[in-house]
């Protein structure tokens, strides 16, 4: 049976790290012609639109995506509880996804939810990571605090999914025991 995770959690936890992790050991191991990379698809869609007007548009549109390609492998990097999440602390709005999630309960979909500390030291260091590769990120930044309450709202939604989860909590990275972890919660280890 194909693999199919959605990596989700507030930003700075390390989900972008540990998912690279996962598909480096799925991608090679079910590519079938070594000339596409089809072991594992992975999609990042967190592209700007969640907390938007757009978002459960766009999500709805990805779910046609992922039920074409129900027999492969795929990886999500933040999907509804995303929305979800973003909405709320953006705007203090509610959306559902009752329906989306029993789509996705169909698709056997399951949640990795990535965790950091909450340690305020460890996410300046984070920020200061982040803002050296993608110095766009400054326009966006926020105080340490408010990726802590972020993180405590998506700790709240996880627990509504009717989708199988995993939480995973990353202090120091690269850590190899969290990638095995979630292999051997799915089966592939």
């Amino acid at each position: 049976m194909s693999q199919h995770l959605i990596f989700e959690g507030a930003e700075l936890t390390g989900k972008s790290w540990l998912m690279s992790q996962v598909y480096d050991y799925l991608e090679p191991k079910y590519n079938q012609n070594k000339v596409t990379l089809d072991g594992c698809h992975w999609f990042n869609c967190d592209v700007g639109v969640y907390g938007t007007k757009h978002g459960k548009v766009v999500i709805e549109n990805y779910l046609n995506i992922f039920k074409e390609l129900k027999d492969k492998n795929l990886i999500i990097e933040k999907l509804h509880l995303a929305d979800i999440v973003y909405n709320h602390v953006h705007k203090n709005q509610k959306v559902d996804y009752f329906e989306i999630e029993k789509d996705l309960v169909e698709l056997n979909f399951k949640i990795v939810l990535v965790i950091f500390p909450e340690d305020e030291k460890l996410l300046e260091k984070r920020i200061q990571d982040r803002l050296n590769i993608y110095p766009h990120y400054e326009r966006i930044l926020q105080s340490p605090k408010w990726y802590i309450d972020q993180q405590r709202k998506y700790l709240e939604e996880i627990q509504k999914t009717k989708l199988p989860y995993l939480i995973v909590e990353t202090n120091v990275l690269p850590d190899g025991s969290l990638v095995d972890k979630v292999l051997n919660w799915i089966g592939e280890k």
